[in-house]
């Protein structure tokens, strides 16, 4: 496996102050990366996979949080039709590869092969093992076309995992985001453990290899994330175009109709104040 090291779980959990003030110093890093994406007509992708409740979406929402929604996407496909069963299995996400100056945010990715469908019998065992040697292939295209491929997988231990889902069961906020397939992933944590090792061992390629953000501590496994991105990608700072705010023009006459020939929203928040 390409990637090394003693892994990026740190010790305590990381205060909310120092959290708070780093993930903004990275993010004003991140839209300078996104204006270099954008002025410099790069393609990027970025492939988020993981355990379940290992942090993937939190840590996209914070990526994301400043950006603009037109150059960075987020892709997250549902289970595909019926259609798209017959095609051929990379042939959905290409579509949503990006063009010049636009980058791609995988919410998991043509890994769903490698896991979840290999895991629970939603592929055979031969279109397994076919996208196991696809699957570098298609990666190595990619790249030899320009695109810059990064891959993160998100681990966390089973006893963090099991907390998270109390926790999303207890809170009627994020009750939708325990799925059975959560659930079976409890009682499938060493088949998807052996399911993980084999792909690592087939799709860690020089050309993309993965990276690894192992951490219980949430706030620790976005900061290393977004920091890690940023070090692997050769961006500049951009200057930004001069723009000047003209001056408002003399008022012409106009008059707002009156508010009794309009439907205006209640102020709902008026019975907040005392």
């Amino acid at each position: 496996m390409t990637a090394k090291g003693t892994g990026s779980g740190g010790g305590r959990k990381l205060p909310r102050e120092p959290y708070e003030r780093e993930l903004y110093r990275l993010q004003s890093e991140l839209v300078k990366l996104q204006e270099w994406v954008r002025a410099e007509g790069v393609r990027l992708v970025i492939v988020f996979e993981g355990r379940d409740a290992a942090g993937k979406g939190g840590t996209i929402k914070r990526v994301t949080e400043y950006l603009n929604p037109r150059v960075a996407r987020i892709v997250a496909l549902p289970r595909p039709t019926e259609r798209e069963r017959g095609q051929w299995y990379f042939q959905r996400y290409v579509e949503h590869l990006p063009t010049t100056g636009e980058i791609r945010l995988f919410d998991r990715s043509w890994y769903n092969r490698a896991g979840v469908e290999h895991v629970m019998g939603f592929c055979t065992k031969a279109e397994h093992q076919r996208f196991l040697h696809q699957c570098p292939i298609f990666e190595r295209m990619l790249v030899e076309d320009g695109v810059l491929l990064r891959k993160y997988w998100f681990s966390v231990s089973d006893a963090e995992q099991e907390r998270r889902f109390r926790k999303r069961l207890e809170d009627p906020l994020r009750r939708w985001k325990l799925s059975p397939m959560d659930l079976e992933s409890i009682t499938r944590w060493e088949a998807y453990s052996r399911a993980k090792d084999e792909m690592l061992v087939h799709t860690d390629i020089p050309e993309a290899p993965w990276h690894i953000v192992e951490s219980d501590d949430k706030r620790r496994a976005r900061l290393n994330m977004i920091a890690h991105l940023l070090s692997t990608v050769p961006y500049r700072e951009v200057p930004p175009p001069d723009v000047t705010i003209p001056p408002r023009p003399p008022a012409s006459g106009y008059r707002r109709p009156p508010k009794d020939l309009q439907s205006y929203v209640p102020d709902h928040a008026a019975g907040l104040v005392e």
